[in-house]
């Protein structure tokens, strides 16, 4: 999966999409997973680095983490399919 190139992002979390002109907001978790993946991070190497900062279990992020990307791509922010 990954992160369109054109996609702005601010530390505050508000992402913008130049092409179609849409933006959008997330929280401070989100727009690390939103800029993990822009690096090219895999699924499994930001479920080791979220579960290790975080106080959450492998399945809840599992759960969490495909429910986002599912909404990246739907809003047109992400592209392909996860490489794990």
């Amino acid at each position: 999966m990954n992160i369109k190139k054109n996609i702005a992002l601010s530390d505050s979390g508000f992402v913008f999409d130049p092409s179609s002109g849409d933006s959008f907001s997330t929280n401070p978790i989100g727009l690390e997973i939103i800029k993990l993946l822009k690096n090219g991070k895999s699924a499994d190497e930001i479920k080791k680095h979220v579960t290790s900062a975080y106080m959450i279990d492998e399945n809840s992020f599992e759960k969490d983490f495909y429910d986002f990307v599912n909404m990246l791509q739907k809003l047109k922010i992400a592209e392909g399919e996860d490489k794990k």
